[in-house]
């Protein structure tokens, strides 16, 4: 497996990745566009920083993709979207300099509060300003911040702790999270900004936060001072320039900007109390190597088929949990496959339902490989970071349904697929703890092995249907590794199933349906994923 590194990152990084056993190539000076292309084309992992551009073009140009990872929190620079429609997990690592963000936040706050670059630019030009520079305490001042992610949550346990009453914004957290940190909740960002003495930005960098603090809300922030070591692009740079020169702001510090390096042309460089970093927030030796080895462990993840952490458009797991759920995914991915198969129409809805502990369980994964094993014999290029899309995309309605009761087992995961008219369930189940079987097929009661080659017959329960299956199969030189017969009624309709050993020749297929108690044949390669169905 290959992995591309197109922005530095830490050696520990690449030394993980090349003791995993995978070829590791940097190209830090690569240019964008066709270049870029060229690099990536044969790419199984792009590991990127903010740097590189990762378009929809970038994704067309690189077929054998798994994975994206982010080095670094912000992902505004890749194309998430367009990495799921081409079935490309996208990770960041948001762990790794958080408390290296949170920490050069609270410098900034000092450092714009006390003068500290003026008064120590002086002083180093020759100046004894002593008395020119008068600064602000944040005991018993008011903290509004804004966005209450890891680093915002980081920043109020740090500040809280020197004496700030806090107050939050951020309309995607409850009211009982701000509590835990000793915060308020505001619902209106103008109040928010209000109530505050020194504000600080900690959100993404998204359509709904662009622009988002302007001339308005800065307003709102009479006399204090705005903090953003997050995004470029929040904060109205043209905005705030003026409104620290005018003196409707006491302040500013920023670490990140809409466009760097930050142009010469940029008027916060003419404004004396503003306080500017070159996006240092997450320069700390430890944050460093944190992110690129958490970057690292995702692609290794990934590469191995287990989940990945902090995966962004991809169902995921608690790392504790996986264990628990690991024999479910591929169990219901042949699930999937077999009742795809079996129905053999178009697929309008898929359930997904879960019996006893497993339901239990965060199961999304499961589920998203559920649906790639119903959407693999359709032929369709699907995997589990896909495949939620893909039904979407194609107004497939899918369901997932639990219920801890289980009468027969104590685990069961059951796969629906219906075309409107008629529908066909798969159900399975874990023996002993790790041996998957196919315990039901269409509501027949059967003991199947999934792997290999299966061929599933519907026939009449007559003497004598069983033996001419197995010397029909013996005759084609197919040997049959396992068979389990099922039926309703005596005399009625009944289900064989049969692992076979080899591929089922057209011959053989023929001959069994030239059998008038032979009803339907359906050979099933789960290795392969495809399937023929003859009447």
């Amino acid at each position: 497996m290959n992995v591309l590194v197109t922005d530095p990152i830490a050696d520990a990084g690449l030394d993980r990745l090349r003791e995993a056993g995978y070829e590791v190539q940097t190209a830090y000076d690569v240019d964008g566009g066709e270049e870029l292309y060229e690099a990536i084309a044969d790419a199984n992992a792009l590991i990127v920083r903010s740097g590189t551009e990762v378009t929809r073009e970038v994704f067309e140009a690189a077929e054998e993709l798994v994975i994206v990872g982010r080095a670094g929190i912000g992902v505004d620079n890749i194309d998430i979207e367009a990495a799921t429609d081409h079935g490309v997990i996208v990770a960041n690592a948001p762990e790794g300099n958080v408390r290296a963000a949170a920490e050069h936040t609270v410098a900034m706050t000092f450092a714009v509060a006390r003068s500290i670059p003026q008064a120590h630019g002086r002083l180093k030009g020759g100046e004894w300003a002593k008395g020119e520079y008068l600064g602000a305490e944040v005991n018993n001042k008011t903290l509004t911040i804004v966005g209450l992610g890891r680093v915002g949550q980081e920043v109020a346990k740090r500040l809280d702790s020197l004496g700030m009453d806090l107050v939050v914004y951020d309309p995607y957290i409850s009211e009982e999270r701000a509590d835990r940190l000793g915060a308020e909740l505001v619902e209106d960002l103008h109040d928010a900004l209000a109530r505050g003495d020194f504000a600080t930005v900690h959100t993404p960098l998204l359509p709904e936060t662009e622009g988002m603090i302007g001339e308005e809300e800065l307003a709102q922030l009479e006399g204090g001072y705005l903090i953003n070591c997050a995004r470029g692009g929040i904060v109205d740079e043209d905005a705030l320039a003026v409104a620290v020169s005018d003196g409707t702001l006491a302040g500013a510090a920023l670490d990140s900007f809409a466009s760097e390096p930050l142009p010469e042309d940029s008027p916060l460089l003419d404004v004396d109390d503003v306080v500017l970093t070159p996006h240092l927030g997450a320069s700390t030796e430890a944050a460093q190597e944190n992110v690129a080895t958490d970057t690292a462990d995702a692609v290794i993840a990934a590469f191995n088929d287990e989940p990945v952490l902090n995966a962004l458009n991809a169902p995921s797991v608690d790392e504790t949990a996986f264990p628990r759920i690991e024999p479910y995914i591929d169990l219901a991915e042949t699930a999937g496959k077999v009742a795809a198969q079996l129905l053999d129409q178009r697929i309008e809805s898929v359930e997904v339902t879960y019996e006893g502990d497993i339901a239990a369980e965060e199961v999304d994964l499961v589920t998203a490989s559920a649906l790639k094993g119903v959407f693999e014999p359709l032929e369709w290029q699907v995997n589990a970071v896909n495949a939620p899309q893909l039904a979407e995309d194609r107004g497939i309605d899918v369901v997932e349904s639990k219920t801890r009761q289980s009468e027969d087992f104590q685990s069961l995961v059951r796969v629906t697929v219906a075309d409107g008219d008629e529908e066909l369930s798969v159900e399975g189940t874990l023996f002993a703890g790790d041996d998957p079987r196919i315990v039901r097929i269409d509501g027949y009661r059967v003991d199947a092995v999934p792997y290999g080659h299966m061929l599933v017959a519907r026939n009449y329960d007559e003497p004598g249907v069983i033996g001419l299956i197995g010397t029909v199969l013996g005759d084609h030189d197919v040997n049959i590794a396992g068979m389990f017969n099922a039926r309703e009624v005596y005399g009625g309709e009944a289900i064989t199933v049969y692992n076979l050993d080899q591929d089922v020749p057209d011959a053989a297929v023929e001959d069994l349906l030239a059998d008038d108690r032979i009803i339907e044949v359906t050979e099933i390669t789960l290795d392969e994923a495809n399937g023929r169905e003859q009447e």
